[in-house]
């Protein structure tokens, strides 16, 4: 017997050059088990060239790309494992220029 899964509804923030590329703020909903490894894929996805500007390569951020998780970044979590729950608040952060 399959019991029914629950659904999560997250936030994600973006900020400086990553809001050229994707809304300021939106809410998703995910099932129960998602990640923020599917949270990037989903947006990746959604977002074109969104993908560039977070990833360097496949599973490996550009230098001093910073994803928090209610605050805490994702890096002292589980990094793209890191669980989401109902009502999370992610940040994207993209790479400091700076001169």
């Amino acid at each position: 017997m399959n019991t029914p899964q629950n659904d999560i509804t997250i936030t994600v923030k973006s900020f400086a050059t990553l809001r050229e590329v994707m809304d300021a703020q939106i809410r998703i909903d995910f099932p129960e088990n998602a990640t923020i490894r599917l949270l990037l894929a989903e947006l990746t996805g959604r977002y074109e060239g969104l993908n560039n500007l977070i990833f360097a390569a496949p599973e490996t951020f550009r230098d001093y790309v910073n994803i928090l998780k209610n605050g805490r970044n994702i890096h002292f979590l589980a990094g793209l494992d890191t669980p989401l729950d109902d009502g999370d608040i992610i940040a994207l952060f993209p790479p400091v220029a700076g001169g």
